[in-house]
């Protein structure tokens, strides 16, 4: 349960956290009771109000290796000593072995098959970005109309102007007037009839289609191999770049090193994305190629002053090793069977009020029947921090390395919130 402790380290008056919020801009609805200081593995702290929580949102499936990770604040401390920034006028060695590691790694670890060539970045909606763009430019190397993307419901790609268009949910869209144009929406639960006949009727205007292997913020919904396998195919045999958006259900997330390590190979993009986890906290992001796609790419095509700096390769390179190791993923996917079961037991306590438990290795999702905002500040209330995904679904993506005794103590946890809010 929430344990509050009283810190040794100076601690502020509230009062003054609510003050110095008002130098934010307004685009995040925050707690104005929690303000984070400090964390260890898979709990964090708030010094100012003394309290102590257990972390199930790993920083929205950012930080897998846990909070405060000794071996990247190593990293960090030592690569800083030698070379923070070059920019891409020149190459840097952290750079180049990344990049390398990635590739080598995607491969051996069953991922795309074909992957050449990364492209680094900051950020999962620059790598969304990025994506985007190749496809584009491969499409209109073909035709000057072959520039249209294909998206779908419930899909997250990212804030940008680019990755927003292909993102569905309007009220993320709307308020920016126009994007960019040519973007279709589709039901990934179409009959695969239904999307052949879509992509094949407009094959000259489509460049690219983009999707996620498992649908993050849109629910949690896993996307069946039979679904991706069959895109692939349409798509390859109607000259459309394939994207999978890995950011979030990467980087071993779902119990594999990539989510498309669990599909055939005739199934595997042409481009696929990853950020979050890549750094463990620290910003960086890659999009992966294969030749087809590099081929359609020139000089001065894309660029980014920060992307592939040192400082963040340097992470990534512990980060990927440590991800890429078989035990590692089998463990994540013993902790998964562990929480799954656990929500399981759950939706069987309570089946008025959980419909559903869905996801892959410790990316998973419980939804209910209505939207759970109380039970997720009654969870915050009790020292568990949870997070929502679509409209009703509660997302539980703690970091790859949570202790058995955290997972359990934090399910305790969420059972305790969910009898005070809807009681049995």
């Amino acid at each position: 349960m929430l344990r509050k402790f009283f810190s040794t380290t100076s601690v502020r008056r509230i009062s003054n956290v609510l003050e110095e919020k008002s130098f934010q801009v307004t685009t995040y609805a925050r707690p104005e009771d929690l303000c984070i200081t400090r964390g260890n593995n898979a709990k964090l702290y708030d010094d100012i109000n003394g309290r102590e929580y257990i972390d199930f949102t790993a920083g929205i499936a950012v930080t897998s290796l846990g909070h405060s990770n000794e071996e990247v604040s190593k990293i960090l401390a030592e690569q800083s000593k030698k070379l923070v920034h070059s920019s891409n006028l020149y190459f840097n060695k952290e750079c180049l072995d990344l990049s390398k590691k990635i590739v080598e790694h995607t491969k051996a670890f069953g991922g795309q098959y074909d992957a050449s060539k990364v492209f680094l970045c900051n950020s999962g909606t620059e790598a969304n970005e990025a994506a985007l763009k190749f496809a584009k430019k491969h499409g209109i190397l073909k035709s000057k109309d072959k520039e249209g993307i294909v998206a779908f419901e419930h899909s997250f790609h990212g804030r940008t102007m680019g990755a927003l268009s292909v993102t569905w949910n309007a009220k993320y869209r709307t308020p920016f007037g126009d994007l960019v144009p040519n973007v279709t929406f589709l039901n990934i639960n179409d009959q695969l009839t239904k999307l052949q006949d879509y992509i094949t009727s407009n094959k000259d205007k489509l460049a690219g289609l983009i999707v996620e292997p498992i649908q993050g913020e849109g629910g949690v919904f896993p996307v069946p191999i039979e679904t991706l396998q069959g895109l692939k195919k349409i798509c390859s045999e109607n000259d459309v770049i394939v994207i999978y958006d890995e950011i979030q259900c990467g980087m071993g997330r779902s119990g594999k090193l990539w989510a498309h390590s669990y599909l055939p190979k005739d199934a595997h993009p042409d481009i696929f994305t990853s950020a979050k986890a890549l750094g463990n906290g620290f910003p960086i992001a890659a999009t992966i190629v294969n030749e087809k796609v590099n081929n359609a790419l020139q000089v001065g095509d894309h660029g980014t002053t920060y992307g592939g700096n040192p400082l963040g390769c340097a992470v990534s390179k512990y980060v990927i090793d440590t991800i890429s190791n078989e035990q590692f993923l089998n463990e994540v996917l013993r902790k998964g069977e562990i929480l799954e079961s656990r929500l399981k037991d759950l939706k069987e306590k309570f089946p008025d009020q959980i419909v559903d438990i869905r996801g892959k290795g410790l990316m998973l999702g419980a939804e209910f029947k209505e939207p759970p905002s109380e039970l997720i500040k009654k969870a915050r209330d009790l020292g568990l921090l949870v997070i929502t995904a679509g409209k009703s679904t509660v997302r539980f993506v703690p970091a790859l390395t949570i202790e058995d005794e955290n997972i359990h103590q934090g399910m305790n946890i969420f059972e305790k919130a969910i009898n005070d809010v809807y009681g049995n």
